[in-house]
Parts: C-alpha cells; structure tokens; sequence
C-alpha cells in the first residue's frame, strides 16, 4: 500500500495545531507564519506579527543587529545557529519572563534562490528558573561552605540575582544591635536612595510587624521612599524579611525593578528562593562574631586578649611611614594578697574595675589589652618618649587611687613595663617580652614605678632576644640572602670558586653583620636551618649559572659544628646535588675549627661521608686558634684556608711570610689546596704567588657580589681573560675597614662569630 503525499491542506494545520511554537520568515526577514503556540509564548495576536520583520520577536538587546546576523548566513552559508538548538530569553508583550530551547532550519524553495527559516521554540520557562535557582543555591552554599566573609557571599548573592532577572537590582540588608537598616551589599543601587535607607532605625513595633505580616516590608522599603525611587528610575520593590531560627528579624532582602513592566512571578519566586540562603549567611556571620568575641576578647573585662594583642601589633608594625608606638605593660604590686583577701567573685570586680579606670585614660586610638591574671597592656600609637613618661606617670596615679570592692576600701599600686617599636623588638612577641622584662625590673626596684626597656643590666640579653626573633621571622619569610666572593687560582689567573656568604637585611633593623645573626642563631637554635638554607640556595644557583652561561666550578658553603652531628646532613647534600643536577665536586662543604676538635663518632663519619661522596671539605680561618696539625692529617680535607689576619701587613712582616710559608708548604704536601683570605693588594698577590700558593680570595678580585654583579664580573673576567684585575696605582688597602663595618648594626654590644662570614 503506496504511502499518501503529504500536502499543504495536511502540514498547514498540523503546524497550526502543534503544541510548540513555530514561526517562519521569508527572504526578506518577514513573519510569514505564526501559529497559535507561538501567540501564546509570546503574548502576540498573530495579525500583529505576520508581515513584520522577525526583529519584534527577538530581545530588545539584539534587535537593531538581527537582521545583519540573518544576511550573513544567507551569503555565507556558515550555520553559528541554523542546524543547532539554543537557550533564549526575553521578555513577552505582557512583562512577564519566558525562556524557551529555539532550534532554526534553513530551507531552499524548489527550483528558485528564496532561502526560508522555520524556528521551532520549546518552552523551558519552568526548567530555567528551576535551574538558576539551583545555581543560585549552590554557589552560596559553596561560599558559605568556603568560610567567605559575609560580605563576599552577599555580594555574590547580589549579582547573580541582578543577572538571573532582567533590568533589576537586588539589595541585601542587615538588622544591627541597634535595629538600624545596615546595607551589606546592593552593586546596582542608586546612591542617592542608597543613603535614604541605609542606617534607618526601626521601631519595635516595626520588628515586630514584620514577624507577624512579611509584606510589612514593602511598606518600609518601597511606599516610604518611593518618590525617590522613581525619580532615580526603580518602578517596583519585592522584598522580605530575613528571620533567624528563632523568629527574630534580622535582615531584608529586596529586589528592584527599572522596568515599569516588569513580570510579577519571576522576581517574586527568586525572592522568596533567596530568603534561606540569606538566613543562612547572616546566622553562620551571627556565629562568627560570637566566636570571635569569644577568641579574641577577654571575656571578663571585654578587653582584647592576648592573641588578638599579636594581631593588633603586627598590624602596627606593618604601617608605612616612620612609624613608632609604646606599649605599656601594667602589672598589680601583690595582686595575689589581694585574691587571697577578697576571694575570686570580689577579685574579678577588682580586676574590670582596674580595666575600666584604664579606659577612662586612653584617646580612641589607644589599643587596650587584659593578656591574663592581673596584666594590662596599653599600646599608644605615633608616640614620643616624653609622651610616653607622662603616660606611665598617669597610668600609675590612677590606678593607685583607693578603690571601694564591696565592704572593702583597698589601697593598691602597680609596676609598668615599657617597650617602644621598632627600638625594642621588630615584633610583637619580641616587644611583649621586653616589656615584660621592664616591668619585672620596675618590682625589683621597688615597684610603683615603670622601667623602659634596654635599661640597665638587660640590654644584652634583650637585644640576642630581639635578634632572635626576628631571625626567625625573616628566614621563614626568605629575607636572607646569599652573597658570592671569587676564589682566583694564583698560577693561572682563572676562576677556581666561590664561597657563599649570608647576609640579612631587615626592614626595621637595617643590615645586621653575619658574626651577630650567626652567633645568635646558634644560641637560638636557628643555625642548622640557616645551614639548610645556604646549601639549597647555593645549589640552586649554581644550576641557573650554568643555565645562564655562567661556568662557575665549585661554591664553598659555611657549615657549623652542629650540622656535622646530623648523620642525615650528607643524604641531604646528596639530594641537593641530584635536585640541581651538578656533580660532587661542584660543592665544597667549609668546617670551622670547632668541628675540627669534635671527636665524636658522628662527627667524624659526616665528614667522612660527605668526602667519600666527592664533595670537598675545607678548612676554614686555618691559624687562628687550637688546631692541631696531626687532627689535621686525620681529617678528610681537599682545602685549607689561611685566615686574613695574617694577611692584613703581609708585606712587612716576615714572620708572616715565614707562617704562611709553613702553612702552603703543609698543604702541598698533604695533598690539599691552599686557599688565603683576605688578599687586598697586589702586592700581597704578588708575595702568595711566590710562595706557590694556589688560590686566593679578597678585595683585591672581588667583594663577596649579590648573584647578578658576579655574573658581570664573571663576564668581565672572561673578555679579558683573566680574573686577575690589571695592576693599577691605588692606596695601600690591607688596612681598610671590613665590608662588615659598612653594615648598619642594630644597638647591641658585639659577639663573636662562629663560623664567620665576612671575608
């Protein structure tokens, strides 16, 4: 049986009455068919649209450019939309929000060049706002989930409501303590009705109302302000409030419309969708600061506690400009007869008594602490020290007034502790404990008084403190830094290495010479990360040498007596090599005389180890102390370097010569290299290269350079080369200051350096 032609009077009304839009244009862009469906998605009778050109049909946004995308397809044939299915959106003549799934077809009519395009239109209204509902759940839980301040979350709230609904601006607004109207996030809102709402207080009746009655909050936020509103373009307001679990009011959410049109169903579900995620926001928020109140206030005086006080003061020191301020420790004389005499319920009075009395005292910028027990800090921003006296004065006749604790008349005193930044320390902890140190020596000295810090007896101890901290503080945050002095082979003039030297430079400290930070890292425990660290950062520039063209053949590292006692230290020297991918005998290892007298097994077999592995061991400042020469010959060394002090009137003093002699005469025939240090003339060169010493190292080739220059000097050297500078007429300079005398040292008496690192 022959299947029927399937004519016009049989695909005319099956078009009509399918249940999908359908309309078609011709060639020249005009609505030649739109059924019944499509009037309905629409809200267009079909008489006002056949004939027209499709533009009225589609978004307002793209209109004006619609028919050039159209025209296009037709010269080129390249389908961006024919032949696919696609999401819209758009607005119906009523106002209200439709998106549907729109697929287009291009059709030839037989035997001519007229091009047709029937689009076919799913209704998907429902689907998408499900949808963007959905999206809208997800990333405000994610930011919830992700601990986002509450502002992020509401700002991201905001905007993707304002991109779900067209032409609308949505609000987020919070309820303070003080039942006034806190704007927390409206990224489209007029300025000018901005300010009308923001900070409005609310009666209790209101916050009452809008528990029984939620459209109460249309009355607030739209038919109080509404001249306003419209004069600045917003036509319509759908708002509701934000209650807490427990039905207190604690927020509103609004969204505005600009258009005067605007659907009604749309914007009034995506309100309501909103109103858990803000609950949710505003409560976790709630949490939040009673969490904080509780870790970071004193919870019997209110006062900041001690964790927050590291806070506070670290943003201090974190101000630009010349920035000093004081902080004032203030302990009570004989605060535990006091406990004792009154019991624990008067003698917490006592102590928010003492708190409030400090108060009173303190501008608005003055920072107030209760660290525990009976001690108050005070910090006292852009202060001087005479500023700082007449304080401390004051802070001790307060507090020394009578104080009347239940039955109790009490004559008290208190000692003061002071420290100021960036003198005493260039932390928090550093100024804290230094500080405390004052104020101890303030009992001691008879209490009711105050004692600065660094005064007296202290100032040592106190300066290794400060140094210490901040040490630590700078090595985790890589403030050291490695410098590089040549090491040139006096036969050939060529470059044998060079040793790597730490330097510091702190912000607040300015530059500290190594014989203090290396002394003091040790004392602090510090010093074997700071040998770690040196290792590393030697290695990992001696391969982006070679990267760069930069042939440099071993880098010697200062090592101290305590990384010899770490049988790990060769595995990690091994890892370091294979890591940068350089050979064993590219790293020299340098041990002090200390490490030289150890006899411990573990010593010993470090060094041993780390021999075996290829690496060269050198003695370092060879001369200056105990060393014994048959410790000498039972130590794997490949090096030994005589120390600059017999350098430094090299060239007149024979005894000198006659030790130096001894000293290369004892290398040479151990088999070691000899290295001298110190090497500031030529004619000192000239001397060493008599008596066959084999490298040398000064200020004659080179100061110890940042990474950089000693790539322009290794280039140098190679244009002309040699690294033996040329002999030119220049003052005697065996005398001249070290290059750590040109350091800016913080205030402390000197100490002495193990293992030094000026050369």
């Amino acid at each position: 049986m022959s299947q029927p032609n399937i004519k016009a009077e049989i695909l005319l009304p099956a078009m009509e009455q399918a249940i999908d839009p359908i309309v078609i244009i011709d060639e020249h862009n005009d609505v030649v068919f739109f059924n019944p469906a499509a009037e309905r998605m629409w809200g267009l009778s079909r008489d006002k649209v056949v004939g027209r050109n499709v533009s009225c049909l589609v978004p307002v946004e793209v209109r004006n450019d619609h028919d050039g995308f159209i025209d296009h397809n037709r010269r080129t044939g390249i389908n961006k939309i024919v032949g696919t299915s696609r999401e819209v959106e758009f607005t119906r003549a009523d106002g209200q929000y439709v998106c549907g799934e729109l697929s287009i077809s291009k059709v030839r009519l037989p035997g001519t060049d007229k091009i047709y395009y029937i689009a076919v239109m799913k209704d998907a209204t429902e689907e998408s706002q499900r949808r963007k509902i959905l999206i809208l759940q997800n990333d405000v839980l994610q930011a919830l989930a992700s601990d986002l301040l509450i502002q992020d979350v509401a700002d991201l709230l905001c905007r993707r409501v304002d991109s779900f609904v067209p032409n609308s601006v949505a609000c987020l607004i919070l309820v303070d303590a003080d039942s006034r109207l806190q704007i927390l996030s409206a990224p489209g809102l007029p300025k000018r009705y901005f300010n009308a709402i923001d900070g409005l207080k609310l009666a209790p009746a209101d916050l009452e109302r809008l528990k029984r009655d939620p459209a109460y909050s249309n009355q607030l936020l739209w038919r109080n302000y509404q001249s306003i509103a419209m004069s600045l373009g917003l036509e319509h307001c759908r708002s509701a409030p934000i209650r807490t679990h427990d039905n207190q009011v604690s927020g509103l959410f609004a969204l505005y419309s600009r258009d005067p049109h605007a659907p009604q169903e749309w914007p009034e579900r995506i309100v309501e969708a909103c109103i858990p995620f803000c609950a949710l926001a505003v409560e976790q928020n709630m949490t939040r600061q009673h969490i904080s109140q509780l870790s970071n206030f004193d919870s019997l005086t209110g006062l900041l506690n001690r964790a927050s006080l590291h806070k506070v003061i670290d943003a201090l020191i974190m101000r630009e400009g010349d920035n000093h301020f004081y902080l004032f420790m203030l302990d009570i004389d004989r605060f535990r007869d006091i406990n004792d005499a009154l019991g624990h319920v008067y003698a917490d009075e006592f102590l928010v008594e003492i708190g409030q009395r400090i108060r009173e005292l303190v501008q608005d910028d003055y920072i107030i602490s209760r660290s525990g027990g009976d001690e108050y800090i005070v910090i006292v921003p852009d202060c001087t020290h005479a500023k700082a006296v007449k304080f401390a004065e004051l802070l001790i006749n307060t507090i020394a007034k009578p104080m009347q604790v239940g039955e109790n008349t009490l004559s008290i005193s208190c000692s003061v502790g002071i420290s100021c930044f960036p003198d005493n320390g260039p932390d928090s902890e550093s100024l804290l404990s230094n500080a405390d140190a004052a104020m101890r020596q303030a009992k001691a000295d008879g209490r009711r008084v105050y004692r600065f810090a660094g005064q007296g007896k202290n100032q040592v101890a106190q300066d290794r403190l400060v140094l210490g901290s901040a040490l630590r503080d700078s090595l985790a945050k890589g403030m050291l830094n490695l410098h590089y002095q040549p090491q040139v082979e006096a036969a050939s003039g060529g470059l044998y290495g060079v040793e790597a030297l730490s330097r510091w430079h702190h912000p607040h400290l300015g530059n500290i010479f190594p014989s203090r930070f290396i002394a003091v890292a040790e004392e602090t425990g510090q010093i074997e990360a700071i040998g770690r660290w040196s290792l590393q950062e030697a290695c990992r520039q001696m391969r982006a040498w070679d990267d760069d063209g930069v042939h440099v053949p071993t880098v010697a590292v200062n090592l101290s007596a305590v990384h010899f006692r770490n049988r790990a230290l060769p595995q990690y020297i091994s890892g370091l090599l294979k890591q940068y991918k350089l050979t064993p005998e590219r790293l020299t290892v340098e041990i002090t005389e200390s490490v030289m007298m150890d006899s411990s097994s573990d010593t010993i077999e470090v060094l041993h180890s780390i021999r075996n592995m290829g690496c060269g061991l050198s003695m370092d400042d060879f001369g200056t102390g105990y060393s014994s020469l048959s410790r000498l010959t039972r130590l794997p060394l490949s090096e030994i370097k005589i120390d600059r002090s017999f350098i430094n009137d090299f060239e007149h003093d024979t005894n000198a010569q006659a030790v130096t002699m001894a000293v290369i005469g004892i290398g040479s025939r151990l088999g070691m290299t000899v290295v001298t240090e110190g090497v500031e003339t030529e004619q000192q060169r000239l001397l060493l290269e008599e008596l066959k010493c084999d490298v040398m190292q000064g200020y004659l080739f080179a100061r110890p350079l940042p990474a950089l220059e000693l790539e322009e000097w290794y280039r140098a050297g190679k244009a002309r080369g040699t690294f033996v500078p040329p002999p030119v007429e220049r003052p005697d300079t065996a005398q001249a200051e070290p290059e750590e005398a040109q350091d800016t040292p913080v205030a402390a008496p000197p100490v002495a350096a193990t293992p030094t690192q000026t050369k």
